[in-house]
């Protein structure tokens, strides 16, 4: 007889390689001119198959077209800089800074330590991902002006 429990799909959303990549290594675009280095990249790969994923929000289910992913970068620097006036950026994470297939970036609201060093670091308040996404357990609330900020960009 076969066991049919609720934990099936957790085991099939642990064992998706979005998750997989999700938990790797991840380089941080330290300083402001490392960010706008890898905005360059992903500009320049706008049309490679990106997925727009706000954390709280229902993970995207269709890939971004290259306008989206276009916009979605001017916006999400502009926040970034107005609202994480800080010498260095350090907030934003990439897979690979020069061929990035997976970009963490931090909510400079919720930082908490988004560096990794707890042992319960915050979720990032947006993914950009080449693979399909899972829905990311919140750990905590997401305010609701980021939510508004999100959908007020993409009308969802």
């Amino acid at each position: 007889m076969t066991n049919t429990s609720t934990n099936e799909p957790a085991r099939d959303v642990a064992a998706s390689p979005f998750l997989r990549a999700f938990r790797g290594s991840f380089t941080s675009a330290l300083r402001w001119s490392d960010l706008d280095a890898l905005w360059m990249r992903l500009r320049t790969d706008a049309k490679g198959g990106w997925y727009l994923y706000a954390i709280g929000e229902p993970p995207p289910e269709a890939l971004a077209d290259q306008a989206m992913v276009e916009r979605f970068i001017d916006e999400i620097d502009a926040l970034l800089r107005r609202e994480h006036d800080e010498r260095l950026c350090g907030i934003v994470y990439a897979d690979d800074l020069r061929i990035p297939s997976l970009v963490k970036i931090y909510d400079p609201n919720n930082l908490g330590v988004a560096c990794g060093s707890s042992s319960n670091p915050p979720l990032p308040g947006w993914v950009m991902s080449k693979l399909p996404p899972v829905d990311l357990p919140a750990t905590q609330l997401v305010p609701k002006g980021r939510r508004r900020w999100w959908q007020a960009l993409f009308g969802a």
